[in-house]
């Protein structure tokens, strides 16, 4: 069955432009029917890691927000802390990332919420029917919500080749054991040459999974998995083993949508902004140079039809010269490919669609 993805060209467009005809594309898809009257919805984004300049501004986080209080829904604008020790590694530090990256209150008109805590560990387990997995760790905030506005920068990614909707649903939107599940299948390691001893690791090891004699230890047979060790570490000793292949990365990253739409069907949304299309994702702290040129944004109720529909028009668009792009370069050139040649990106969209999140088949209509 066909999906619907609705379209709004931005080319030659400025910002001024670009937003009225956001705002018309926000009216022609009907948030509101998908936003009740006095729902909590969750308007999942991505702040952008300290240092980078690529992550969808607050300008366009604003008209979705007002369009689902005009439906009577309560918005709240939220992420979940990363696995990895950064900006955004703890709420405290995460949320201060996002005032200076100018999502405040004041500028989006709701709260900034991060789902998953303090610490990334405030996660519900949601039963699923993967073919790898049972069950996700999604950020509770995200789980109690009544709807979902999803709102993602599509750009390239080292691990799936493209980074739109279904990353930032699936990774995006999972605490911190979920990240670690859908990155490594094993405990993480300790680099014992800067390993100092210090036994903080210790007290916040839910499973006592850590002992420490000169160095520390973790013993993978009780190990959880949960991540804590690796942010408490005060000497980043304590790593994520980054041993998932691609293809087995995409299909847990698929299943792990699949908790965060859990009784969400009938009431989520999706926009994929496609401008500023780096080769790699909003969480490094640095931004390199776009490998397409601005091309607009995707809406539409299917997860798995938007991120079609998205790759689409980014392997339609001419490729810039002198990027990370190196091959695929003219109009129909497959992109992410062309800089990461050794990812299929197709096998997150073939799994999602095996798992009846959505529809690649899909018709592109045009906002005006």
């Amino acid at each position: 069955m066909s999906e619907t993805v609705w379209f709004a060209d931005i080319a030659g467009l400025s910002e001024p432009d670009f937003l009225q005809k956001f705002g018309r594309l926000i009216q022609a898809v009907g948030i509101g029917d998908r936003a009740a009257e006095r729902a909590l919805v969750a308007v999942k984004v991505h702040f952008g890691e300290k240092g980078n300049t690529a992550y969808v501004r607050p300008s366009f986080i604003r008209p979705v927000v007002d369009a689902v209080k005009a439906a009577g829904g309560i918005p709240f604008v939220t992420d979940c802390n990363t696995l990895y020790v950064g900006s955004r590694g703890h709420s405290a530090h995460h949320l201060m990332t996002a005032h200076d990256h100018g999502f405040t209150p004041e500028a989006v008109g709701a709260p900034i919420i991060i789902a998953d805590g303090l610490r990334g560990d405030n996660a519900i387990s949601v039963p699923i029917k993967g073919e790898i997995l049972d069950h996700a760790h999604i950020g509770a905030d995200i789980v109690k919500a009544d709807g979902l506005i999803s709102v993602s920068h599509f750009k390239g990614h080292e691990l799936s080749g493209f980074g739109g909707t279904l990353k930032n649903l699936g990774m995006g939107s999972a605490g911190r054991m979920g990240k670690l599940a859908q990155h490594s299948s094993v405990s993480p390691r300790v680099r014992t040459k800067t390993c100092t001893g210090c036994g903080d690791c210790t007290l916040t090891c839910a499973a006592d999974a850590i002992e420490v004699n000169e160095t520390a230890s973790i013993n993978p047979e009780t190990c959880i998995g949960c991540g804590q060790c690796i942010l408490t570490c005060p000497t980043g000793s304590i790593q994520i083993v980054w041993n998932e292949s691609t293809q087995s990365f995409q299909k847990k990253m698929s299943e792990y949508c699949l908790g965060v739409m859990a009784g969400k069907e009938k009431t989520s949304f999706f926009f994929n902004v496609i401008t500023s299309v780096t080769p790699e994702c909003d969480c490094y702290g640095f931004s390199n140079p776009f490998i397409v040129p601005d091309i607009g944004i995707t809406a539409s109720a299917d997860p798995v039809a938007v991120d079609q529909a998205s790759v689409d028009l980014v392997n339609a668009a001419p490729g810039i010269e002198g990027t990370a792009l190196k091959d695929g370069l003219a109009p129909g050139g497959d992109k992410f490919r062309g800089v990461y040649p050794q990812i299929d990106w197709s096998i997150q969209l073939s799994h999602a669609e095996k798992l009846g999140l959505g529809s690649r088949d899909y018709s592109l209509k045009e906002v005006g």
